[in-house]
């Protein structure tokens, strides 16, 4: 894998995605790295429905990305151009760790920033977090930002 000046930014919203900003903000500084700002909705293909309930699932699914592009990726995408770091953004539906992997893998990106949301409830602990998931399958540093 040939690997670029750049970042791969999972954000989500939360305080630990606002501290991941902070982080990798720093970093594509100090390196002179552009970033690419993520964020995964996550959507499973896998449903049995009417053509009727397809075309409703369809559009819910583009009001959704519409939504965390001006909601979430918009703000951070202008922090990081304030403070002079070149930024990209992408909005996808998919599982969030495998849609992440395929992301740094796309834009050959040095390096992953997420941040811990520090949940610690019962879903999580049998399932995993989107972070532990990450560490454990990325082709590619993952710093975890508590």
């Amino acid at each position: 894998m040939r690997m670029t000046n750049s970042f791969l930014l999972a954000v989500d919203g939360s305080s630990g995605s606002s501290r991941a900003v902070e982080f990798a903000l720093e970093r594509a500084k100090r390196g002179k790295a552009k970033i690419i700002v993520a964020h995964v909705i996550e959507w499973s293909p896998y449903s049995f429905n009417t053509p009727e309930e397809n075309a409703e699932r369809h559009q819910r699914r583009e009001e959704e990305l519409e939504r965390a592009q001006i909601s979430i990726i918009d703000p951070i995408a202008r922090q990081l151009s304030d403070a002079g770091i070149e930024a990209t953004t992408v909005v996808r539906h998919g599982h969030p760790a495998d849609t992440l992997n395929e992301l740094a893998g796309e834009h050959e990106v040095a390096q992953v920033f997420i941040g811990r949301r520090g949940d610690s409830n019962l879903k999580t602990l049998l399932f995993g977090s989107v972070a532990s998931n990450l560490v454990q399958t990325s082709s590619v540093p993952v710093t975890v930002v508590p």
